[in-house]
């Protein structure tokens, strides 16, 4: 996928999409932004717009492709637009609105490293005037070999097909130690674990010595957390690092227990 991660100084001229959010104060985002955002910047919402909440397939649900098609049309989104998301620096939103419009084949998508902050800091103007765009007719290239669905991991599991199955969640979690969110403790059954905290630097977003030296660029990858939140940056980095055979489970580890068993432990 090339280049995923960009400095702020690369995002001055383009389309820049918000997405500030916070997992325990759902409306906090939107205040952020309705309070100061980057000039021409427009809100995505990780719970209103980039899932479904009335599916039960995980936590965060995968929207359908009309609902995407719509938010990206209702944005004013091109295919020849250069698009910079930004949300507040080293958090898994900006990743995952990210992976959307890759899931779309959108070409010009990057991620600002150092997010909000950064940008301001790079000299960008901040406002709470919000832009409105014309809405645009899209005709998508959905590139299905980036998604995976239950059936795909059930499959890796099974034997049926190869992959790593890569748990991004903290090794507590993974191992089935502790679990203060899902009602079973543990992973998908012959899944690897790298936190995705260990790619955080500050506010940005690196890969490490550690994660090229684990996972061979050759490898099928399938990256899954609890929700298909924080597997997003783990993934995103993974694709700038040039691995190219990348598939997110946006259902992930609550998604997959509501059908099938787990294990604990680790597979090394």
């Amino acid at each position: 996928m090339g280049t995923v991660f960009v400095s702020a100084e690369e995002a001055a001229n383009g389309r820049l999409i918000d997405a500030r959010f916070h997992l325990a104060e759902k409306d906090r985002g939107k205040q952020e932004f309705r309070e100061g955002h980057i000039k021409g910047a427009i809100y995505w919402d990780l719970e209103e717009n980039l899932s479904d909440m009335a599916k039960k397939e995980g936590r965060h649900p995968m929207p359908s492709k009309e609902q995407l098609q719509n938010l990206f049309e209702v944005s004013g989104l091109t295919y020849e637009d250069q698009i910079y998301i930004y949300d507040q620096g080293g958090e898994p939103f900006a990743a995952r609105a990210w992976w959307m419009l890759k899931f779309a084949n959108f070409p010009n998508v990057y991620i600002v490293n150092g997010g909000f902050q950064a940008l301001k800091e790079a000299g960008l103007q901040v406002t709470d005037e919000v832009k409105e765009f014309q809405r645009s007719k899209l005709s998508l290239d959905w590139n299905e070999a980036i998604f995976a669905a239950r059936n795909d991991v059930k499959k890796v599991v099974d034997g049926l097909d190869k992959a790593t199955l890569l748990d991004a969640r903290a090794g507590e979690r993974y191992r089935g130690e502790h679990e203060a969110i899902d009602k079973v403790a543990g992973h998908i059954p012959t899944a690897k674990n790298f936190d995705w905290e260990q790619l955080k630097q500050d506010s940005e977003l690196h890969g490490n010595a550690k994660l090229r030296e684990t996972f061979d660029k050759e490898e099928n990858i399938i990256v899954y957390c609890g929700s298909g939140v924080t597997a997003s940056p783990l993934y995103a980095v993974l694709a700038d690092l040039g691995y190219h055979h990348l598939r997110l489970y946006v259902g992930s580890y609550s998604d997959w227990i509501l059908e099938h068993e787990i294990e604990t432990g680790e597979n090394k």
